[in-house]
């Protein structure tokens, strides 16, 4: 059976390392696979990968409003992450509530610059639910 739709998203890295213990913390995400210079990290809730490749220097990284995004179980989750980041120095906005259908966010930056957005009550499931 091969794979069909939407299977990943890749993103250049410096230092994967670095992106599995930065992804680990902030997005519940594991190594599945690892091959020389590449890594496809996963949370297990759908058959989707983000690859990190490894290069020397990443040169164009995912930025606001580009970015990666994180349903968590709860607004106090979010709170908690974004207060993580706070203290490691990788928080770019503090969490906010914009309502339906976006919720309650905050956005961090990765090891390598890359944006990562955390959130509760985003109503993706319910568009995608109800799209004709």
């Amino acid at each position: 059976m091969y794979d069909i739709g939407l299977t990943h998203v890749a993103l250049t890295a410096a230092n994967l390392e670095a992106s599995i213990a930065f992804y680990a913390k902030y997005a519940r995400m594991q190594v599945v696979c690892r091959r020389p210079r590449t890594i496809w990290l996963c949370d297990r809730t759908r058959p989707f990968v983000m690859v990190c490749l490894e290069v020397p220097r990443v040169e164009h990284a995912l930025r606001p409003l580009a970015h990666l995004g994180v349903g968590c179980q709860d607004r106090e989750e979010v709170a908690r992450l974004c207060d993580l980041a706070r203290s490691e120095g990788c928080l770019i906005e503090a969490p906010v509530d914009l309502g339906p259908p976006i919720g309650y966010r905050g956005f961090m930056r990765d090891p390598d610059g890359h944006t990562l957005e955390v959130s509760f009550g985003q109503e993706i499931g319910l568009s995608v639910a109800e799209a004709p």
